[in-house]
């Protein structure tokens, strides 16, 4: 990291955000917009030098090379050799040919044919075993071919088509198979499987028991692929589970599973919202990619922002990031970006493979406001640790009670403010003096009532949730959480700690299944090892659990 960087971050420590309002018109100076979002930055611990040095900083480290590297197919993701180009799925098609060439053509007609399929099951035209028109669809995966698609349709649940429920299932659990399955009917729905290696040992076992729910319902194994849609690269095995080829669409390994709503994974959320919207989804994000291509870094959103949370990661030594939005449509946005932050940027090696002196990706946690004033804010304000804050808000909404936006918009504004200005120990000595309180029951209330401030936070504001607004802030944090993967010089588009887990619940299920530790399971802990002989031991004497 700059060493002049870092002497700065020691002064900034000292130093109050409320101090850098004095004098300046920081609010013009430390906000800014694009895609129709608006950033204030204004109560961010940062001075105008800093922020400067640390744009400085960007250049050096070629930052803008790097991002035309990834918006012009280069090979960024170097420990998989493989470009990344989730941007081009909501670019114009003169972009895609003139970087994707031959396989342009492909793209396009997946685009197409996810068009003809949304409209067939809008229209009736395609029909389950009973020929009546579908009314439910359950869209089956997990991680990146989840999450988006969930923090999508209930971001955009006003967009929603009527007649049609697109219902998600990702879990393992077989209580959140028998939750979803409970509410739907089997001869009126419509599955969609998505797995990019067709693998996926979560996404096919639940599959495979929604499949056998449909044959146990009566659709007939005749009838059975009229109820079946696949995304995968794998079309040999999507086959094989049944599904036709008119019904398979493809997924391209340039594409990561945290970027890839953008492709055929979001065709649950295109069936919800239509594709009309789907694509101002779509347009809202590109609004955003051509503005981090084309802005100056001072005027760069996901630029700024990437800096900053840098700044309070690095320098400051702050290890979280708050997300709250204050939008129950929102409210599952904050996971969302658990995945694509802390599963982009949780590394500590380099590009090069050499080991990291600076920490990367915060710990990102977050719930809807205000049920997050009511729980976990309390650490925010009274305990000792400063907890960095992005506060996402509309200005309006899309119902009839004006009152609850009023109320909420205000009870954003003030949260940030009360995470900045925070009240001292005078100010509430000298309050419950003018309420009347001796000095002695003053004195010995007023430090249980005191509150640091001096956090930093962002507030980012939308005119309102829709389509295009949604896609622009899903966008500006994919380019956020890049930005800081350049600058930290790793490779934010891997995830081999993922695969660890997966092998050896492999080991595991083998030795469960076999009823006895296997060869496989032999290196695992006596810890573990004991674990498996109590679930073992359980299921012998209570054959009914499966």
């Amino acid at each position: 990291m700059d060493s002049l960087l870092q002497q700065f971050a020691f002064k900034a420590k000292s130093r109050t955000i409320n101090d850098l309002f004095i004098g300046s018109n920081r609010a013009d100076k430390f906000s800014l917009s694009a895609a129709g979002l608006y950033l204030d930055f204004a109560k961010q611990n940062v001075s105008e030098d800093e922020l400067a040095l640390l744009i400085h900083w960007a250049k050096k480290l070629k930052l803008e090379h790097k991002i035309q590297a990834m918006f012009n197919g280069e090979l960024i993701n170097n420990t998989e050799n493989r470009a990344v180009l989730h941007t081009l799925l909501r670019a114009p098609e003169s972009r895609q040919r003139a970087i994707l060439a031959e396989q342009a053509d492909d793209v396009i007609a997946t685009e197409k044919r996810m068009a003809v399929i949304v409209d067939d099951i809008h229209t009736g035209k395609m029909r389950g075993v009973t020929n009546k028109r579908f009314t439910d669809v359950l869209a089956i995966g997990i991680g990146g071919s989840f999450y988006g698609c969930k923090t999508a349709l209930n971001a955009l649940h006003n967009y929603c088509t009527q007649g049609i429920k697109v219902h998600l299932l990702s879990n393992i659990d077989s209580d959140a198979l028998s939750e979803k399955l409970a509410f739907i009917n089997a001869e009126t729905t419509l599955v969609v499987v998505i797995s990019k290696t067709f693998t996926t040992q979560e996404t096919l076992l639940n599959a495979n028991s929604v499949k056998q729910w449909l044959l146990k319902k009566g659709v007939n194994k005749q009838a059975l692929a009229k109820h079946l849609l696949a995304v995968t690269s794998h079309c040999d095995k999507a086959l094989k589970f049944g599904v036709k080829t008119k019904n398979i669409l493809p997924m391209w390994d340039w594409v990561g599973g945290r970027f890839s709503v953008w492709s055929a994974v979001g065709l649950p959320l295109a069936i919800a919202i239509g594709m009309e919207h789907f694509n101002h989804f779509k347009q809202g994000a590109w609004q955003m990619d051509e503005h981090f291509q084309q802005a100056d870094f001072a005027e760069n959103m996901p630029v700024i922002m990437a800096l900053i949370g840098i700044w309070n990661r690095n320098f400051l030594a702050y290890p979280a990031l708050a997300v709250l939005p204050y939008s129950h449509a929102l409210r599952a946005f904050p996971g969302y970006l658990q995945q694509t932050d802390m599963e982009s940027n949780g590394k500590s090696v380099t590009q090069q493979g050499e080991k990291l002196k600076s920490s990367t990706a915060p710990i990102v946690f977050g719930q809807e406001g205000t049920n997050g004033q009511h729980a976990f804010m309390q650490l925010m304000h009274q305990s000792d640790d400063i907890i960095p804050t992005d506060f996402i808000i509309a200005l309006a909404t899309s119902n009839s009670y004006q009152e609850h936006q009023q109320v909420l918009f205000a009870n954003c504004l003030a949260q940030a403010e009360a995470l900045m200005q925070g009240k001292s120990l005078k100010q509430v000595t000298t309050e419950l003096l003018n309420k009347g309180m001796t000095e002695q029951d003053a004195s010995r209330l007023a430090p249980h009532k005191t509150m640091k401030g001096n956090t930093p936070s962002n507030l980012l504001l939308l005119q309102q949730l829709a389509p295009k607004s949604l896609g622009a802030l899903f966008a500006l944090y994919e380019h956020k959480i890049f930005v800081q993967g350049v600058l930290w010089q790793i490779n934010s588009f891997d995830q081999w700690g993922v695969e660890l887990g997966k092998q050896l619940s492999g080991d595991v299920l083998t030795s469960l299944q076999n009823k006895t530790i296997t060869s496989s399971s032999s290196s695992l802990s006596s810890s573990t090892k004991k674990l498996i002989h109590q679930f073992i031991n359980f299921t012998s004497v209570n054959k009914n659990v499966d």
